[in-house]
């Protein structure tokens, strides 16, 4: 897979490292040539290059018509925009990727400036934080992409209408499914005959429009969900 990477920051590099070393083609595209120079030595297995990925010329020369995703990993939210909406626009890469750095500008990374999967380690944050204290409220992990597919999660508490029932029985819609379950630190994989038990850590995709029925089925009627995003 060929990556494209905008912003040589600690992100951006260690990104760069990481993709590189799991044996994808990446470049970097970074402003400062001090900045490209020093990493350059530091990571030689990556391509690093000097340039504003702002700028069309500059990612028409570093080939991103060819690219499979470009990460918008800069640390300014605007340019992060902008890199976004030209990879996308400009050279349909299938795989959008841009980093939120100020949670309040998280509304506008969406597939309007090109994005598809949006990251603000912020929200991230308070999703695991939720994920990790509340029991019976569903806390949507991510969103996986412009389409609105999520990640939820729940901990089924001793009043949750699916306690007792197997899966096939619950009924749920072909928008969402049950992707795991965690219990007792076991990862149980999903099938139509497992039963559910209180105290399980349930995880399911869904869709913005399936969301709410997963939620009523796994929660109950009465529980006050917990929105809090890593990925929206």
């Amino acid at each position: 897979m060929r990556v494209i990477v905008a912003g040589a920051g600690n992100v951006g590099s260690f990104l760069a490292d990481d993709l590189s070393q799991s044996g994808h083609e990446v470049l970097v595209l970074e402003r400062d040539p001090a900045l490209v120079g020093r990493l350059a030595a530091e990571y030689p297995a990556v391509t690093w290059r000097a340039g504003d990925a702002c700028e069309i010329g500059v990612l028409s020369e570093a080939g991103t018509d060819e690219a499979d995703v470009v990460v918008a990993a800069t640390g300014d939210d605007e340019d992060n925009l902008v890199i976004s909406l030209l990879a996308k626009q400009e050279f349909a890469v299938p795989r959008v990727v841009a980093r939120v750095n100020h949670p309040k500008n998280q509304w506008m990374f969406n597939e309007s400036w090109g994005v598809d999967v949006s990251v603000s380690t912020p929200h991230l944050l308070s999703s695991l934080v939720a994920e990790a204290v509340n029991v019976g409220a569903l806390v949507r992990l991510m969103q996986l992409d412009a389409s609105g597919a999520r990640l939820v999660e729940v901990t089924l508490s001793s009043e949750s209408p699916a306690g007792g029932r197997a899966i096939a029985q619950l009924g749920i819609s072909r928008n969402a499914t049950i992707v795991a379950i965690v219990r007792s630190g076991t990862v149980v994989v999903p099938r139509g005959d497992t039963v559910m038990q209180p105290g399980d850590e349930v995880l399911a995709l869904v869709t913005a429009e399936s969301e709410d029925e997963v939620r009523t089925l796994l929660v109950g009627h009465s529980a006050e969900a917990k929105e809090l995003s890593g990925g929206e």
